[in-house]
Parts: structure tokens; sequence; C-alpha cells
């Protein structure tokens, strides 16, 4: 298969055809597969075009998450961000992409580590979103993110965090105590315990719930709180 034949179907599978090609041979060059009278030279290489599309991935899906999750507060937003833009996030895109057949590294990390290469594919697909925005703008860019992370954004399901610290955080915000938990009953079993909890809160009616472990109790008594609130769906 030649080069040109190579790009053109991964031009394909990303939805963007190049107008200036030179970008997306760019965005897949990384700084080792440079000689060393050009390995200096930031247009050789994707390092400007990663930083640029990071911060267009980011926007993106920021974008998304707005539409997706419409009561979601400020918080909820900001976590499934950084777990949609991280590295692990960013490397899946690209092996769906099938980047790693045509991004061109030296030979010192043509047989790098799993974590080096994990991270040097995720850089490689933000390069890439980074020169599609150079190429033809934000909603060209727009178009591959949504054709990648729509599916992530709905699939993100359920709270981020467990429900205590989530409650912590809301009574926090509205001015309230810390959440007491007190253990007001057992029930069951020796071998199977059922331990009954109560949320205490001054200021918010608390909420009663039970669980296999009292840890398990305070929990359920909190996401209790959450959704009857609103904070949680």
């Amino acid at each position: 298969m030649s080069g040109k034949a190579s790009l053109a179907q991964l031009q394909e599978r990303i939805g963007h055809h190049f107008t200036r090609p030179e970008l997306l041979a760019r965005a897949l060059t990384h700084a080792s597969a440079i000689g060393d009278d050009k390995r200096g030279d930031p247009l050789t290489t994707y390092e400007r075009l990663e930083f640029l599309g990071d911060r267009v991935l980011g926007l993106v899906i920021a974008d998304l998450l707005i539409e997706e999750y419409p009561q979601a507060p400020e918080g909820e937003l900001s976590r499934r961000l950084a777990r949609l833009v991280n590295r692990d996030t960013c490397a899946a895109v690209a092996e769906e992409m099938r980047l790693g057949e045509h991004y061109r590294v030296g030979e010192s990390l043509a047989k790098a580590n799993a974590r080096t290469a994990k991270s040097l594919m995720a850089d490689t697909c933000e390069s890439v979103i980074g020169a599609i925005f150079r190429d033809a703008g934000l909603e060209a860019a727009q178009s591959t993110i949504h054709r990648f992370w729509a599916s992530r954004v709905k699939q993100m399901q359920g709270p981020l965090r467990d429900a205590k610290t989530e409650l912590q955080e809301w009574a926090h915000r509205k001015g309230l105590p810390t959440p007491r938990y007190e253990e007001t009953g057992r029930s069951g079993p020796d071998h199977a315990p059922q331990f009954i909890v109560r949320v205490v809160m001054e200021g918010a009616e608390g909420e009663t719930a039970s669980g296999a472990s009292k840890r398990e109790a305070e929990h359920a008594a909190a996401a209790a709180i959450l959704r009857r609130e609103g904070v949680w769906s």
C-alpha cells in the first residue's frame, strides 16, 4: 500500500479530507523521526498541532457535555470532561482511527513500552484534531470529534463520584455543615446483617437507608438525598 493511498484511507476514517495534506503529515510526525538538523524546528513535528488540538478537543467536548447533561453542575461537567479528554480516551480514539499505522517515530521509540506508546498515541490523536482545525476550522474539527466522542459522552451515565463525597460538596455549596451518619439499627442473621443508617443534616431533611455493610448503607442514604434534591437523576 502506498503512503498516499494509506493517508487517503486514514482521511476516510477520520471523516476529513485535507486541502493541505502537509498538515496531516506533520500531525503524524514525532520529533524522534526528524534528523538532528531539523529536530529543533517546531514546524516539522506534531508538537504545536498537539497543543492546539488539546484546546479544540476540550472546547468541543465541553459543548457536548452541556447539551447531553443540561442539569449537571459545573463540578460534574468538569469531572466528565477530564475523563473524556484524558490520555486513555485519546489513545483509544487513536486506535479507532488506526493512527499507529501512519505515525512516524524514530528507532528509539519504535519499541517503546506500553505506557510511552499510549502517550504517543494520545498526543497524535490531539495533533490530528489540531491539524483538522488548521486545515478547515472549528466546524470540521467538531465533526471529527463528534464522530469519535459522541457515543462516549452518551455512555457516561451515572455519577462519577461516590455519594458521600458528592453530598458533602453539595452541603458545603449550600452553606450547610458536613453531614453526619448515624447507625440506627441492624437486622438479619449474624452472617448476613443489614445495617440501617441515617444521614443527619443541619438545615436539610435527612434520609435513612440500609445496606449489607455500614459503608453501603451510608452511601445509599447519601444517594437518596442527592436524588431527592435533584443533584443526581
